[in-house]
C-alpha cells in the first residue's frame, strides 16, 4: 500500500506548477433596491427642505446652529426634517443662527 501526501480536494501538487484560484470574476456593482428606495427618500427630502449645495449670502451649513461640527467639510445636521451629512457650504430653510 503506498501513501500518497494529503490533498485538498483539488488533486496532487505538481512542484512547479500553480493552479489558477478560480474561475470566478467578480460582478460590477450594480445598486440594490435599498439604494434605489434612499436615492427617492432623500430627493424627496432635499427637494422639500430646498436644501441646496450652495449658501445663501451668509448662511450656510458650517455657521447653523444644527450642523454638529462646525469645522468639517462635512458634518451631520441634527435638525429634525434633515438628521443627515451634509456639506460645510450647504443650505436649506431651516437655518438657524447660533446664538451666542
Amino acid at each position: 500500500m503506498s501513501r500518497s501526501a494529503p490533498t485538498s480536494g483539488c488533486g496532487p501538487r505538481v512542484p512547479g506548477y500553480y493552479r489558477p484560484v478560480s474561475d470566478y470574476v467578480i460582478p460590477d456593482p450594480e445598486p440594490k433596491e435599498i439604494d434605489e428606495k434612499l436615492s427617492v427618500e432623500l430627493r424627496h427630502l432635499a427637494d422639500n427642505a430646498v436644501l441646496k449645495a450652495k449658501p445663501q449670502g451668509d448662511e450656510r451649513c458650517d455657521n447653523c446652529l444644527y450642523y454638529l461640527e462646525n469645522t468639517a467639510e462635512i458634518s451631520y445636521c441634527w435638525h429634525q426634517k434633515l438628521r443627515i451629512l451634509v456639506g460645510a457650504e450647504w443650505w436649506c430653510q431651516w437655518w438657524e443662527e447660533i446664538p451666542e
